[in-house]
């Protein structure tokens, strides 16, 4: 039998942690004083240092999330620390008192409570370890949009050197964190956005061709690549998607991951839509599909200037958490809005 082990130092019996009690607006989030999550067998205590903030939990805080979510909820799909508490077992894969940690998704912020608190419950499956030296803030920026778009770029796409690439949804977190994981890959990237002056912002996380996007991208794409990109990853929904699929090649893929612009479903749905020859497939993946090892190597890469991290705004403290989801919920700012927790 195991016995559990914690950090130095007593872990005190409450914390702060903004909790949604009922759907509503900015004024739904409530910071209150809760007592610390005791940890289940299996599970591992984070001490939270940073989270990111996303759309989801402006969702959730609407009541718009699916039947997962219930109420009470503290939100928070993800965040970064350390270890406070862990099974003697899990020591042998890294998890021990003290240990840099992130964690995202499984549930957490939506079946169980999450980040937007000073300590985090979440199963030892979906925690990543990692060795750093970056500001918590950075770091903070990267787990849920580092897993999305290496999941949608690998396992979705299987983008490889050499080959062109469409993000579509390009200034979200995910089509800017994609644009550099892409390049790293030896990709070249063509990324859209609504509003021209965004352009300079794109070639600046290393974007090749930013292009404006008014719905009709077909022409505009075929005018770059002729033949068609070889992969295409869609962030902004079924409402563009048949748009997206005259951007491909034959043989090529089109990687369905977000509806930033709505339509998560298509009315009367053919299979007779998909181009002859494209390919369609999605990726809703969990921290899983982010291996350790990945992960760190993208932290060095950041940390040697080889990769950006797209950190739009820093929020000292659970009390800017209403300004942080304002500022999401707005839409203005291009990059991860990340909330940071003690000095």
């Amino acid at each position: 039998m195991s016995h559990p082990t914690a950090a130095d130092g007593a872990t005190p019996a409450t914390m702060r942690a903004v909790v949604i009690t009922h759907p509503g607006g900015l004024d739904a989030l409530e910071v209150k004083d809760v007592p610390v999550p005791a940890r289940k067998p299996g599970w591992v205590r984070v001490e939270v240092r940073a989270f990111g903030v996303n759309e989801s939990e402006v969702m959730t805080r609407k009541g718009e999330s699916d039947a997962e979510v219930t109420y009470p909820r503290v939100p928070g799909i993800e965040g970064v620390g350390v270890v406070d508490e862990a099974d003697e077992a899990d020591e042998d894969s890294g998890l021990h008192p003290g240990q840099q940690v992130a964690t995202m998704m499984g549930g957490m912020g939506r079946s169980y409570d999450g980040a937007y608190a000073q300590y985090v419950t979440v199963p030892a499956g979906q925690v990543i370890p990692f060795e750093t030296g970056l500001p918590w803030d950075v770091v903070g920026a990267l787990p849920e949009m580092f897993q999305t778009a290496y999941g949608s770029l690998t396992r979705g796409l299987d983008l490889k050197s050499g080959q062109t690439l469409l993000i579509r949804g390009g200034t979200s977190t995910v089509g800017l964190s994609a644009a550099t994981m892409a390049k790293e890959i030896g990709a070249t990237v063509i990324s859209t956005t609504r509003n021209a002056e965004r352009g300079a912002e794109l070639r600046a996380m290393g974007v090749d061709h930013p292009v404006v996007d008014d719905g009709h991208l077909a022409e505009k794409v075929r005018d770059l690549v002729p033949q068609g990109v070889d992969a295409a990853l869609e962030l902004v929904g079924c409402t563009v998607l048949p748009d997206t699929f005259g951007c491909v090649r034959v043989h090529g893929a089109v990687c369905f991951t977000g509806a930033l612009g709505g339509g998560w479903s298509i009315p009367d749905f053919s299979p007779f839509m998909i181009p002859s020859g494209v390919r369609l497939t999605s990726y809703a993946g969990e921290a899983t599909d982010l291996p350790a090892q990945v992960f760190q190597q993208q932290l060095q890469a950041i940390a040697d200037g080889r990769l950006k991290a797209p950190v739009a705004k820093t929020y000292r403290g659970l009390d800017q958490v209403r300004d942080a989801q304002a500022d999401v919920e707005s839409g203005t700012t291009p990059g991860k809005h990340v909330v940071l927790l003690g000095d």
